[in-house]
């Protein structure tokens, strides 16, 4: 009775740790998440960040950026998504907001932009995308207006993010998406720019 007991107690502690580290990270996931929001739209963060690229790039730093600053905004209609992207795919990146791949390029850039999320998180509707959807994102001084080309699920060992020469743009999440457990597959969803224009600063 008394195994019994300490048993029953052990595992309730167990489960309540549990429940509070993943209370803990979902908190500070969105707090992170807001403070990129906030960031993102001070008046001059993204002329900043223009500038900041530029410079990178004249100074041969291939522009690179720094880890968990937020870079852009994406909004997808179909599934109600408007979130500010990250720089960085590690963990604590991916808790707060969708990732955008280091080295990849950015969003309206020449190149194919490469951002991910958790299945269960940000990009938890991302299946409910089809052929022909829309996609905005603003990055640099740029807002570019996208549509889907295709959607398609691959091995997670099968290579699915290539360079590509003209703009592209890249969304990953595990697969399949509402799954118990490690997910074996990706979903890859590819769209390709439809009409770029200047990002309107927001004014203090």
């Amino acid at each position: 009775m008394k195994l019994r007991k300490a048993l029953g107690f052990t595992l309730f502690t167990a489960g309540g740790l549990l429940l509070a580290f993943a209370g803990t990270r979902y908190v500070s996931g969105a707090v992170r998440a807001d403070d990129a929001r906030r960031v993102w739209g001070e008046a001059n963060a993204r002329a900043a960040l223009a500038v900041a690229r530029t410079v990178a790039l004249r100074n041969g730093r291939g522009g690179s950026l720094v880890d968990g600053a937020p870079v852009a905004h994406l909004v997808i209609p179909r599934i109600d998504l408007d979130d500010i992207v990250l720089e960085g795919v590690d963990g604590d990146d991916l808790n707060a907001a969708p990732g955008h791949l280091p080295g990849s390029a950015l969003p309206g850039e020449k190149g194919n932009a490469i951002i991910s999320a958790h299945r269960d998180r940000h990009f938890n509707h991302l299946d409910a995308l089809d052929v022909g959807d829309t996609i905005r994102t603003e990055a640099g001084s740029m807002r570019t207006d996208w549509i889907v080309v295709s959607t398609r699920v691959v091995s997670k060992r099968s290579p699915a993010l290539f360079h590509t020469r003209d703009a592209t743009l890249t969304l990953t999440t595990c697969w399949p998406i509402r799954y118990v457990g490690p997910a074996p597959q990706r979903l890859v969803v590819t769209a390709k720019p439809i009409g770029s224009s200047p990002a309107r600063l927001a004014l203090r």
